[in-house]
């Protein structure tokens, strides 16, 4: 297919995906499970024609069968068929016929089975043309802005007018999701099991669409289409639209169940901590975490910054908030002169004014007074306000206080100008009552449930906020080509080194000997000290195998050495190099090919230090001077870089070119690159450089540009 008729195809089901997610009419075919999406259909309120189509049953649901699709009024915008697997695919291709906008298929049995169920899924696909599928293998699709609900079973949400859309690779997970406590209203619940046709990324440009869609949150079992992903991602960046990721297969284990239960691809997890950092898609690690932070981005947004306040009338609470925001990189500044007068006022000699506050049970039940304790906090001009409050359990006794003081927020929050980023924070997620919440909620208040899921979110939000701001910077990846087909060929440090150099790369001055006698003579050329090697495309670790000498300081060492590598059995061809001094830091640069993500860069702590503490930090390609400059700040060995305890600060500007230098490299040759590794790239005192000591390079094919051997 060309391009252009590539674009028409997206373009056709883009709009089908339109019909889909927002139906007017809705066919549903089989028994039981259709009878279902009728039901659900009618308890949250759905008003627009629902079909069923039966081959033999008079009627569905209470609704008035048809026979086949041909019989329907008109081509429905959204189908669910709930039939066996190989039926699914002559319904589908019957729809698609008549012009159809899209069809949730929940039958299993297709790729996620072997062989035989990918053949099947490929007809499905091929059947479905420019119509929207989602599945097959899947639940199905909550709209609870439209009350359409293309889903076979029950679910816990209801009618809203705006929320966050969810979408996720698990039907079991969706439908938990759906049955949530947390006073948040969904506006969306996609599950989309197999992605037969329709990728997440192209889900998430649909729901872009939707301004009543505050954020979106995705549960990621593995992207097949990374570069897709990133695009959209982008997008919604540009367009402020949050994205929150719970990213599945982070464990090998857990590697290995995703593979098994929605056939998609998990590439590695460092990777897709690069992607979603460079993308500003804030990464959750458990199903609440992704519940309070599209909670936070709902009801407050992005933030500027990840600076708070915190109250509460306990010591513990407040050194636990102290203690747990420290690490996520939010901090509790002090408080500005007008705001500690305001609190010494209301809270007396007796409370240590300080953030984060404890301010006693002095004020506890007096509505006025926590009010203006509040509203001092909630004028404090930071960029998110905590009030610490767990509501009593049912049952216990008269919970009259906890509701003043929720009283007493509300009131500071209406009063306070301009509006503040105010949180009702319980410690324990059970601690707010949903009805609470959901009373917050309406007030603008962010009811969040548990301290360390109210932290990341922000953390998330001010990630978010961040990534939003410098959005025109950021580019999206680009799709790679599939690595050719052959015998990777190893290129020698002389290949190897010539080739990056030719990118920009400093190497230390070298020249290739055959035989001790030349390398001395070239060793003297050079001058010294010197470094030698024996050079074979097979001497991949040659500190082990004896053949490389350090610190030759005359012909004689270097003879003497040259001649001791040949009694090793090594070749007799020998690279000769100025030795470089007095590096301040020896790191790694490696670039490795990834199934999803193709070529991507690592740099790290090098020389003997890599496998010892194993302090990398991982890019995606295309990477940035900016980006690769922000991976060396980010390593736990930085400080050696810039000046550690009056040590020389290294030349850091010549180590992010040396770095970009191997990036360019290996988008040059995307196609043919296996594998990278410099190692070590020692960095000099400022204004030195940093020189490449050692290069090792595995492609496909050799390099056309690679110089012969010498």
């Amino acid at each position: 297919m060309t391009s252009s008729a590539l674009d028409t195809a997206r373009s056709a089901r883009a709009r089908n995906l339109q019909r889909l997610l927002s139906p007017r009419h809705i066919a549903v075919f089989g028994g039981r499970h259709a009878a279902e999406v009728v039901r659900q259909c009618r308890r949250i309120g759905y008003d627009g024609a629902i079909w069923p189509v039966h081959p033999t049953h008079r009627t569905v649901g209470g609704l008035c069968c048809h026979p086949d699709v041909d019989a329907l009024p008109e081509a429905p915008d959204a189908a669910f068929v709930a039939v066996p697997r190989e039926p699914t695919v002559d319904i589908v291709a019957a729809l698609a016929r008549r012009g159809a906008g899209g069809a949730v298929c929940y039958a299993s049995g297709f790729a996620e089975t072997g062989a035989t169920g990918t053949a099947l899924q490929h007809r499905l696909v091929a059947a479905a043309g420019d119509m929207a599928v989602v599945g097959p293998n899947c639940y199905g699709i909550l709209n609870y802005l439209d009350g359409a609900a293309l889903w076979p079973d029950r679910h816990g949400g209801a009618r809203t007018a705006r929320g966050p859309a969810i979408i996720t690779q698990s039907g079991n997970i969706g439908l938990n999701l759906t049955m949530h406590r947390r006073s948040l209203p969904l506006s969306y619940l996609i599950t989309v099991g197999n992605s037969a046709a329709l990728q997440l990324h192209e889900l998430v440009e649909g729901l872009l669409d939707d301004p009543r869609v505050t954020a979106i949150g995705l549960h990621i079992e593995g992207l097949e289409d990374v570069a897709g992903f990133s695009r959209v991602a982008l997008e919604a960046l540009q367009r402020r639209i949050p994205l929150v990721a719970l990213k599945a297969g982070s464990s090998p284990l857990g590697a290995r169940a995703a593979l098994s239960h929605t056939s998609s691809l998990t590439g590695s997890d460092a990777l897709y901590d690069a992607l979603f950092r460079r993308l500003g898609v804030a990464r959750v690690r458990d199903l609440p975490g992704l519940l309070e932070t599209l909670k936070f981005l709902t009801v407050h947004g992005t933030l500027r910054g990840s600076r708070i306040a915190s109250m509460s009338c306990s010591g513990g609470e407040a050194s636990l908030v102290a203690d747990l925001a420290q690490p996520r990189g939010v901090t509790l500044p002090e408080f500005p002169q007008l705001t500690g007068e305001r609190l010494r006022s209301v809270l007396g000699e007796r409370v240590s004014v300080a953030n984060p506050l404890d301010y006693h049970t002095y004020i506890w039940d007096d509505r006025a007074a926590l009010t203006e304790c509040y509203g001092a906090v909630l004028g404090a001009d930071l960029d998110a306000q905590l009030l610490i409050l767990d509501m009593p359990k049912p049952g216990t006794g008269d919970a009259s206080s906890w509701d003043t003081a929720v009283d007493a927020l509300i009131a500071a929050h209406r009063e306070a100008a301009p509006t503040p980023v105010t949180c009702l924070v319980s410690s324990l997620p059970e601690g707010l009552p949903e009805e609470a919440g959901t009373r917050l909620l309406g007030e603008g208040i962010a009811p969040m449930q548990g301290l360390t899921e109210c932290l990341d979110a922000i953390a998330a939000a001010a990630a978010i906020g961040a990534a939003q701001a410098g959005a025109d910077r950021i580019r999206p990846l680009t799709a790679h080509p599939s690595a050719h087909s052959g015998t990777p060929h190893t290129l020698d440090e002389w290949q190897g080194k010539r080739a990056l150099a030719a990118r920009g790369l400093r190497v230390p001055e070298a020249a290739l000997a055959t035989g001790p006698d030349e390398a001395a003579l070239r060793a003297r050329e050079l001058g010294f000290p010197i470094v030698l090697k024996a050079v074979s495309a097979s001497l991949t670790h040659k500190t082990e195998a004896g053949a490389v000498r350090l610190h030759l300081t005359d012909t004689g060492q270097v003879r003497e050495a040259a001649e001791e590598m040949l009694r090793r059995g090594l070749p007799d061809r020998f690279l000769v190099e100025r030795m470089v001094q007095e590096p301040v830091a020896e790191l790694i640069v490696g670039v490795h090919r990834d199934p999803c993500f193709g070529p991507a860069l690592t740099v790290g702590a090098g020389g003997i230090l890599v496998e010892l503490i194993r302090d990398t930090a991982t890019l995606l390609l295309p990477a940035s001077p900016a980006e690769i400059r922000t991976a060396l700040t980010s390593l736990r060995t930085w400080p050696l870089l810039d000046g550690h305890r009056g040590r020389p600060k290294a030349d850091v500007e010549a180590a992010v070119a040396a770095v970009a230098a191997v990036a360019a490299y290996a988008h040059d040759h995307a196609a043919d690159l296996v594998e990278l590794d410099v190692n070590p790239l020692l960095v000099l005192p400022e204004g030195r450089g940093a020189y490449a000591a050692d290069a090792l390079i595995r492609l496909t094919h050799p390099a056309q540009e690679d110089p012969p051997h010498a």
